[in-house]
């Protein structure tokens, strides 16, 4: 089976994995104290709300199209159907790498309970969650001593220790959005297997260079056709997601290499600095060399 590239950030050409969470009918969530995977991580997405807690180890975190390095004690809340990975990294003193991990219905937002005014504030809290939610400073100790207890929870107990947690959450202040393209259309993932050799054309051939034909000749269809169907599936047309994707590539060389930012504009597909320096900025929020710093 081949790695189909699916995220803005999926640059370990791992496969896209769509995950389903199972929680039980009798109830609303299920908290987990689990393991974080150290070989061949996936990036999947599900359905559920996450909200993850790193227990002990440290590596590179994905959320939709950000990348970013984590560390025991991050909090995160992720919204339904945004691809996500934690790639293990560094372990602590030999403690094997772990999280609490939280998951909710994705209709609780549009329940009765949560159209109390009261809950207005949660509601807020996690729609900002659909492009992932980093949670930062002194605050977020209690929403772990929070989790922590819930874990061992059950039945009523554990459902106000929910509550206790949705508070704790929306009176941290310190909080960064992550993902800079957080949603993606139903029909994305609905013809996924229609389009998926489009990104593997695009992926192995993005330096020497992407021809619109060929990728159309792919689906059998005209050029004009083509783009209106991209778009239409995946929310952005065939052109900006070359250029994405090529600075996917970049991030990631950035990240990994001492190589100069020059060659990286080139060996990204790129033949002008200055465009490669623009669309960098565009996509990523912050220029190549911004982008390197936060990896050394």
């Amino acid at each position: 089976m081949f790695a189909i590239f699916v995220s803005l950030v999926n640059l370990y050409i791992m496969e896209f994995v769509f995950a389903k969470i199972n929680v039980p009918h009798e109830h609303s969530f299920i908290t987990r104290k689990l393991g974080l995977a150290e070989n061949n991580p996936k990036i999947h997405s599900h359905k559920n709300y996450e909200l993850n807690l790193i227990i002990s180890g440290s590596g590179r975190r994905i959320v939709g199209n950000n990348i970013s390095g984590f560390e025991a004690g991050d909090l995160v809340l992720l919204g339904p159907d945004l691809p996500h990975c934690w790639e293990v990294l560094d372990r602590q003193n030999d403690t094997p790498p772990s999280c609490i991990v939280i998951h909710f219905d994705e209709n609780i937002v549009g329940s009765d309970f949560f159209n109390l005014p009261e809950l207005e504030s949660v509601k807020e809290l996690l729609n900002r969650g659909n492009s992932g939610l980093f949670f930062k400073g002194d605050k977020i100790a209690y929403v772990m001593e929070c989790m922590e207890r819930l874990v061992s929870l059950k039945g009523l107990e554990s459902y106000i220790e929910l509550l206790h947690i949705f508070q704790g959450l929306t009176q941290i202040d310190e909080k960064e959005s992550l993902s800079l393209t957080p949603e993606y259309p139903t029909s994305y993932f609905k013809d996924l297997d229609q389009i998926k050799d489009v990104y593997e054309y695009v992926f192995h051939n993005i330096q020497e260079g992407i021809s619109l034909k060929a990728a159309s000749d792919l689906l059998n269809m005209a050029p004009g056709s083509f783009c209106r169907y991209f778009k239409k599936r995946t929310g952005k047309t065939f052109i900006q997601y070359v250029k994405e994707i090529r600075i996917s590539i970049a991030a990631k060389k950035l990240a990994e290499s001492d190589k100069p930012i020059a060659q990286i504009c080139f060996e990204s597909g790129y033949n002008n600095l200055a465009n490669f320096n623009l669309y960098f900025k565009n996509i990523m929020d912050m220029t190549p060399s911004e982008y390197r710093k936060n990896f050394r």
